[in-house]
């Protein structure tokens, strides 16, 4: 048998569907591996496939203009949590932040600095001062020039122009913004997808091989005949969830070269943590 077969229930209906048999590849030197194997390639295709089939798609899109849409990706990210990220998103939405004026530094930093108001507490955004300067030279660079949407890959390159905004967090707002599939956000749930599933090499890192993971990542959805997009969020929301990736990561050697499976490594189904739906935009 060249294929492995899947199966979907949705509703009252039983679906099956052929996946390449697990030594095949993908990509070149990249194998499908197991469908109940987490995190394969094959895994990923079956989970992207059954969460288009019951339907729970995610919708990118944070602001309602390309303003909003920045400040919400600045004020989120790395070492912000995504309810605090989007309750200071929603707190300078509220004074005006983004309505296409170009506040001064000094204003946003006012604004930032002010208690949020969270869950029954009052909470102080970290960062306030760097990010109310990324912010102004963001807003401002909006407000004078137009910017490229005619890919995200040209709207990404434009807002890293920007002070503060680096390929990540500009990849973010065109995947965002645009619902784009020419670019990438690699964060370290991705890599570390990546580095698991065989797709990306140990001598990359983010930060210094970008680009080149993105074309790999972008090669990669293609061969498996799916969106980058959705590829990309898929896998961000269950690796963020599962507790079993730091074991599987000391044992990566051992399961590369056949010697052990991923269930004898976790040794039972990791438990889920409760996710927070809206991080899905904020990765």
């Amino acid at each position: 048998m060249n294929h492995q077969r899947a199966y979907l229930t949705v509703g009252k209906s039983l679906i099956h569907f052929d996946i390449p048999h697990e030594h095949s590849e993908v990509v070149p030197g990249v194998k499908w591996g197991k469908i109940v194997a987490f995190p394969t390639v094959a895994y990923w295709l079956y989970t992207v496939l059954s969460k288009r089939l019951d339907n729970t798609n995610i919708l990118y899109k944070l602001g309602r203009s390309l303003h909003e849409e920045v400040g919400a990706c600045l004020l989120g990210g790395h070492g912000i949590p995504a309810a605090i990220g989007l309750a200071a998103y929603e707190q300078l939405k509220y004074h005006g932040a983004f309505s296409g004026v170009a506040h001064s530094e000094e204003q946003l930093l006012e604004w930032l600095s002010q208690p949020i108001h969270l869950n029954g507490k009052d909470i102080k955004y970290r960062f306030a001062k760097q990010k109310a300067a990324y912010l102004h030279h963001a807003l401002k660079r909006l407000s004078e020039e137009t910017p490229p949407t005619e890919s995200g890959m040209a709207l990404r390159n434009w807002l890293t122009e920007i002070k503060g905004i680096g390929l990540k967090t500009a990849s973010w707002i065109a995947r965002n913004w645009l619902d784009a599939d020419d670019v990438a956000i690699l964060d370290i749930h991705i890599y570390r997808a990546g580095l698991l599933g065989g797709f990306f090499d140990d001598h990359l890192t983010v930060e210094k091989d970008y680009l080149a993971l993105e074309q790999r990542f972008i090669e990669l959805a293609q061969a498996m005949e799916v969106r980058t997009s959705e590829l990309d969020a898929v896998m961000w929301y269950e690796m963020q969830q599962s507790t079993s990736v730091k074991r599987l990561l000391e044992y990566r050697e051992q399961l590369k070269n056949g010697l052990v499976d991923s269930g004898t490594v976790i040794k039972r189904v990791p438990k889920k943590r409760k996710a927070d739906t809206e991080q899905l935009a904020l990765i």
